[in-house]
């Protein structure tokens, strides 16, 4: 399994929020995600979105903690990543 999940630096809602993606597959980070109650709504196209407080409980369960330049390091070079121009409409 690899999971990843970046440092809360995305503040919105009040809160800070990190991203939760595999580097292997789809399938692989929403079953880690049902298994550790994160949301569907959280899901955005190529990640989660997971508030701050969740961390801890995340990387317990497995998820590797990255910075932010290597989580989209290696989602690029999963072929998973969805471009920001493809994000639009």
């Amino acid at each position: 399994m690899t999971v990843l999940i970046d440092d809360p630096v995305w503040p919105a809602h009040g809160r800070l929020w990190a991203h939760l993606v595999s580097d292997r597959s789809l399938e692989e980070l929403h079953a880690f995600a049902r298994a550790n109650d994160v949301p569907t709504r959280s899901f955005d196209r190529d990640h989660y979105d997971v508030p701050e407080d969740a961390l801890p409980r995340l990387i317990a369960a497995g998820a590797e903690r990255v910075g932010g330049k290597e989580l989209v390091r290696r989602l690029i070079a999963s072929g998973l990543r969805i471009p920001a121009r493809d994000r639009r409409g």
